[in-house]
């Protein structure tokens, strides 16, 4: 049984993703943090109690970082373009969501439940790793741990969505960023690479909902807006599932190519939140900012169809 805490900015694809985690069979779920993000702090938290308590998911919710790790910083990049300015595509979410919050922060909660389960849990963080880096800072010895960090973040070998550099979560927090894939732990980075790849058509989605509960017609139905956007902006006829891969990643990693190697962010500049990885073998750079860090995994290939048949199968069958 994988543990599982979700670290997340709900969001389209996070919803998939967060309906993924509970329902798969081999998920323990033991807690979801919140972060900005896809939209702001409190309506990333509000959408995680929604989800909550219409999917009845048991596991805590943290709310998190509300700004980024440097203070001046800002993150002018807003999502609600894509995700709708509810964050999960406008279909009329309360404002105020009757379920609990622990009364942690997101660091700390991540930092003690780690601490419950040495060894155990695994960090999924599909948002900005702002939460990640500050429990980083507040507890160094809890990074020693953490079974495995998997982020789903980046653009390696592609442009990203954000400018050509960059992808939306790195440059969201660069800084962040950085610390997590230099942190002595293992990563996994999930990104464009491969989640660009791996798109959900409507149909696919319709078929879902015809063999589902009305859990997966809501998750259909806050989907929409999400569609339209790729359907007009890049010409798909579906989404791509960013969050839900990464999130398979950790129960079918042979659904994926992998290559090691050390991994720094930019910070500032340009390329602002470009992800550069390192050669682990082959040609040696003397003297760089890569030199004695740790080699991360980036996820370069992927087995669409399959990871789209393992999301299925959890969401629409629990298996």
């Amino acid at each position: 049984m994988h543990k599982v805490i979700f670290d997340t900015d709900p969001g389209v694809d996070d919803a998939m993703a967060l309906l993924f985690l509970h329902r798969h069979p081999d998920i323990d779920l033991l807690g979801v943090t919140t972060v900005f993000g896809n939209v702001g702090v409190d309506l990333t938290t509000r959408n995680a109690q929604f989800l909550h308590r219409e999917w009845e998911i048991p596991a805590p919710i943290a709310r998190g970082a509300e700004k980024t790790m440097d203070p001046l910083r800002t993150d002018d990049r807003a999502a609600s373009v894509v995700h709708g300015a509810d964050g999960l595509g406008n279909i009329g979410v309360p404002e105020t969501i009757d379920w609990p919050l622990d009364p942690r922060p997101a660091y700390q909660f991540i930092i003690d439940t780690v601490r419950e389960h040495p060894g155990e849990v695994t960090l999924i963080a599909v948002g900005r790793m702002t939460n990640l880096a500050l429990a980083v800072k507040a507890d160094p010895d809890f990074v020693g741990l953490v079974k495995e960090v998997i982020v789903m973040g980046g653009a390696f070998d592609v442009n990203g969505n954000v400018t050509p550099a960059a992808e939306a979560n790195i440059h969201g927090d660069p800084e962040a960023a950085d610390l997590i894939f230099i942190t002595p732990w293992q990563v996994t980075i999930v990104g464009l690479d491969v989640t660009m790849k791996t798109i959900m058509s409507a149909d696919y989605l319709a078929g879902m909902v015809a063999a589902g509960d009305k859990s997966v017609k809501l998750l259909s139905d806050l989907s929409q807006y999400y569609i339209e956007f790729y359907r007009s902006r890049a010409g798909l006829d579906g989404m791509a599932v960013h969050d839900s891969t990464a999130c398979v990643y950790l129960v079918r990693p042979d659904l994926f190519t992998v290559r090691g190697g050390p991994v720094r962010v930019v910070c500032g500049g340009i390329a602002d939140g470009e992800t550069i990885q390192a050669p682990e073998t082959g040609r040696k750079f003397i003297g760089s900012p890569w030199d004695g860090q740790p080699s991360q995994f980036v996820l370069t290939g992927v087995q669409a169809e399959k990871v789209l048949d393992v999301i299925r199968a959890a969401i629409v069958e629990g298996r």
